[in-house]
């Protein structure tokens, strides 16, 4: 019996219909799954009626993993592509295993050899480097910033640091938290060292920009509960134009 595959479906970043970001060959393909493994069960739920209102929800399979779940119930999720059905993983928003729980399914299914297939969609650590302007081809997602006041400052240092190197630095915070991020490296920052926030990327209310910290520290701006993507670096220059 041939074993069925992992297949990884991006989801949606913003309110908006699938169909504007997501590739129409992702929702044929997403109708014939009925086996999930999801960050979260309600939004996956809504995210497949977006896709298609004629799927059958109570008819699928959910299996939750989230940072709760335990190393032995991931390896149990893998247990319909090993009986040969395909296995559709979600993310709560954009790429799963991403910066996302999903990982862990991903790294247990290639211990076992089995097929990953990865689907295009939209994934907001790459459109924000894209729209950013600064250098893709040296970058790290550093993911969340230390809450402790000493790993924290010591990891600004790193990040300006890097970004005199033509790094890129991304990273997040929790969204009730952005406005005071802003505002904590505007302060830190060098006043020509330049930081682009991204926020609610492919939404309608999307907002890319990018600008020295100096004009961070007087601009006005709100990005409280939006999701948003934090980017420290340089003006990209290419080898053609050294």
């Amino acid at each position: 019996m041939k074993a069925g595959r992992i297949i990884l479906f991006p989801s949606l970043l913003a309110p908006v219909s699938p169909g504007e970001v997501l590739p129409a060959a992702n929702i044929a393909l997403i109708r014939n799954i009925k086996y999930f493994v999801v960050e979260e069960l309600r939004t996956a739920r809504r995210f497949l009626k977006a896709c298609d209102k004629s799927i059958d929800i109570d008819s699928l399979r959910f299996e939750v993993l989230n940072e709760h779940t335990r190393p032995e119930e991931v390896e149990a999720m893998l247990a319909p592509a090993l009986e040969g059905h395909d296995i559709g993983v979600l993310s709560e928003a954009g790429c799963p295993a991403v910066a996302d729980p999903g990982a862990d399914l991903v790294a247990a299914a290639q211990r076992r050899d089995l097929s990953v297939h990865p689907l295009v969609g939209p994934s907001s650590i790459l459109l924000a480097l894209m729209a950013s302007g600064f250098n893709g081809q040296s970058f790290s997602f550093e993911g969340y910033l230390p809450i402790d006041g000493g790993k924290r400052a010591e990891a600004i240092n790193r990040i300006i640091a890097g970004a005199r190197r033509h790094h890129t630095h991304i990273f997040i915070e929790t969204p009730y938290r952005n406005n005071r991020l802003v505002a904590e490296l505007a302060a830190k920052l060098p006043a020509d060292m330049l930081m682009c926030v991204a926020a609610d990327i492919t939404g309608p209310t999307e907002s890319i920009v990018t600008m020295p910290a100096q004009k961070w520290r007087g601009a006005q701006y709100n990005y409280d509960k939006r999701p948003a993507i934090f980017l420290v670096g340089a003006s990209y220059v290419s080898e053609k134009k050294r």
